[in-house]
């Protein structure tokens, strides 16, 4: 299949997908118990503040009225009118705009930190299976998983922030703001890696191209990394795509934790005060990233190995 009517393709499935979860996001919302009036207006709010809140919202409208109003702001670009309007950002793209490079930068430095860690424990760990390294390597990478989120982050700010001074603490958004955070997030991450690249690694170290490449008289390492660990990739990629999707939705605990402001820590704020336009708009703006990046993924594959990219 030629590439152009590939991508046609998958982009055209991705709409329909982020369509469909829009449309049940919409109608789960408004069967959540509450109302969302009460949340945002406040209980002291004045009879006239309520009615304010409730026609930015539409709430007094029909639901078939209020989601043509949704479809309408997607078209616009704007996702929505926030109600209220905090920090001067009337929009829902506008205060997405506004948090969602934080989510990235924090997706993409806990997957760098994920794969330096990953890859080397997951290639000894094939390389020398079945010896104390194999296991060695195994039980660390096993060990970021096992460690719940939730522990994690507040023992590294306790560990590198409060007792060493080394690194600075949640508020902080700076360059060395992110280590701290992205070590969270990439530690759990690597474990699934890890295990998934030592499986592959091991299934094509013992293929026949392998045995090939040394009797060509190849460097090991070169036999390792030129051929063994490209031909291995492929699952792990996948994976790595797959989660990375699922960062950029948002770290939400990481986010909590580190009080970093992100799109994840937005989605649940804006649920706990029922805010209808914002959490459309996020999960509308989520679902568009992972179709996004497992489109990219399937790019990769091309790149990652020959025969596909011929397919």
């Amino acid at each position: 299949m030629p590439i152009g009517a590939f991508l046609l393709r998958r982009l055209g499935l991705g709409l329909v997908s982020v369509l469909g979860v829009s449309i049940l996001v919409f109608l789960f919302l408004h069967m959540i118990p509450g109302d969302p009036v009460d949340h945002l207006a406040g209980g002291d709010a004045t009879a006239d503040q309520r009615k304010k809140v409730m026609e930015c919202m539409a709430l007094d409208k029909p639901l078939h009225v209020q989601f043509g109003r949704f479809l309408g702001s997607i078209a616009d670009g704007t996702l929505g009118q926030q109600c209220p309007d905090p920090k001067g950002k009337p929009t829902v793209m506008a205060r997405i705009v506004e948090v969602f490079p934080n989510t990235v930068a924090l997706a993409l430095c806990g997957m760098l930190v994920a794969m330096l860690l990953a890859l080397p424990l997951g290639v000894v760990a094939a390389i020398r299976r079945g010896t104390w390294i194999d296991t060695v390597a195994s039980i660390t990478s096993l060990s970021g998983i096992a460690i719940p989120m939730m522990l994690l982050g507040p023992l590294l700010l306790m560990w590198f922030f409060i007792d060493l001074g080394w690194l600075p603490g949640p508020t902080e958004l700076g360059p060395a703001a992110i280590v701290l955070p992205a070590i969270a997030v990439g530690t759990h991450l690597m474990a699934m890696l890890a295990r998934m690249t030592r499986s592959s690694m091991v299934e094509v170290l013992g293929e026949d191209f392998l045995r090939t490449a040394r009797a060509k008289g190849l460097p090991e390492t070169t036999v390792i990394a030129k051929h063994a660990l490209r031909n291995a990739l492929l699952p792990v990629i996948t994976i790595a795509g797959l989660q990375f999707g699922s960062m950029l939705s948002g770290a939400i605990i990481t986010e909590k934790a580190f009080a970093r402001p992100g799109i994840g820590l937005l989605l649940v704020d804006s649920i706990s005060e029922r805010n209808y336009p914002v959490v459309q708009g996020c999960v509308l703006v989520i679902a568009a990233v992972y179709v996004l990046v497992n489109i990219l993924v399937d790019l990769a594959y091309g790149l990652a190995d020959p025969r596909i990219r011929r397919a």
